[in-house]
Formats: C-alpha cells, structure tokens, sequence
C-alpha cells in the first residue's frame, strides 16, 4: 500500500469516527459514554495523518513501499486498498439506522431473564403515572415479589413490534454497542394497535397484569394500556 493511499484512508477513517461521535450518531451503534474515547480516537488517527502527510512532503515523497512489485500486482493491491472505502463512505452517505423490531424478533434472548436482582429493589415513587424504562418495568414484573407495580399507572417508552397477532411495546438494552443488544418487551393488549406501524415509537400508559411474566411467557409481562401517544424516536434509541 502506497504511503499516500495509507495517509488518505487515515485521515477518512478518522474524520468518519469523529462524524458519529460529534453528530450523535454514534448512539446507534455504542453507548453514550463511549462518546469521548470515540473522539479522541478519530483525533489520534487525523493527527498521526496529518504527521505523516508532512513527514513525506518534507522527504521528497521517497520511501513509497511497493515501487519494485509488478504493475499488475501494484494494480491489484490498489484496488483492494479502495475497497476500504466503502464503510467510510456507508458512514457519510447512508448511515444505517438503530437496530429495531427486525431485531427483537430475531431473537431468542430477553434481557429480563439475565437482569435478576437479588438485593430488592428501590422504593417507587408516589406519582400518579410512574415513567419506567422498559427494562426496569420488565425486570420488577418478573423478579420483585412483593408486587410494587400491581395496581400501579406506568408509562413505557419505546418502539412497536408486531410477531403474529401479538403487538408489543419493546426496547433493546445494551451494555456496550449494538452487538450485545437484548431485547426487552412487553406484550400490549386493551387497545386496538392497528394504527400503529412498526418500529413506530411511543409512549404507552398503563397497568401491568400482575403475574404475566413467568418462565411460561418468557418473562414477558402482559400490559394492559390505558393510552397510546406517538412520538419521534429518541437520541439514543438503547437502554443501558
């Protein structure tokens, strides 16, 4: 690979790594705190770039590694180094949305089933409607005996998947990037969802059926939801 080819793939990967980070889309893929290692990254590899780009202007442009190889195989090579192109440009040009309910169908995991606490969980708060992430509502309908969300008005925020008749309110936890991702959901019935398209996001009030999430239903608990609202989907899209 030419010195010149290798400066350019540089500075591209770089520039794309500091794209995700500084425009948040890198919360599609990564968790959020993530976002300064992923900036000073794409520093360290626009910088060390720049070094060798006036190391070798300084230098006459000698020291070109591959000059005595064949034209063919020089050719060949070339082509293969530009091959690298195309996940920087897949960055700038396309960038792939979050993963969705193609996902959580697709999977067999259920972050509740790895989430058990041992040590009880906090008290709830008294508000008449209680915003919960959808793993915590999960993890206290399947694990938490003292039924703390019986009788309780909760809102869920998340995407809509539909597998077969079912209609479910969902979310994918993370603990790194997108390619630990578990899904975590909750069946919806009460209302009729038709409307709703999916991967569609929103926010849905109700009450949980106490006693749904067993190893039965695979600790998915049953909610029957007293009010849907659509809205635009999150900055970051995951839950920890």
């Amino acid at each position: 690979m030419r010195r010149e080819t290798q400066n350019v793939l540089l500075v591209l990967l770089g520039g794309a790594l500091l794209k995700l980070a500084l425009t948040g889309t890198y919360l599609r893929y990564v968790k959020a705190s993530l976002q300064p290692w992923l900036v000073v990254t794409g520093v360290v590899m626009v910088v060390l770039a720049a070094v060798a780009i006036v190391r070798d202007l300084r230098a006459g442009g000698r020291g070109h590694e591959g000059d005595q190889h064949g034209h063919d195989q020089h050719e060949h090579a070339a082509r293969s180094t530009w091959m690298l192109l195309l996940p920087v440009l897949a960055v700038f040009l396309i960038s792939p949305p979050a993963l969705g309910s193609d996902t959580v169908n697709r999977s067999d995991r259920n972050a509740a089933q790895e989430s058990k606490v041992a040590s009880g969980f906090a008290p709830l708060p008294d508000d008449e409607v209680i915003p919960l992430t959808i793993t915590e509502f999960v993890t206290r309908t399947a694990w938490d005996d003292s039924g703390s969300l019986d009788d309780r008005t909760v809102k869920l925020t998340g995407f809509v998947v539909r597998k077969g008749d079912d209609v479910y309110v969902a979310r994918l936890a993370i603990s790194c990037c997108a390619a630990d991702a578990s899904p975590v959901k909750v069946l919806m019935t009460g209302l009729d969802f038709s409307p709703l398209p999916d991967d569609q996001w929103i926010e849905a009030t109700g009450r949980v059926v106490p006693g749904s999430a067993t190893k039965e239903t695979a600790y998915v608990p049953t909610f029957t939801v007293s009010g849907v609202t659509p809205i635009t989907p999150p900055e970051d899209t995951y839950e920890s």
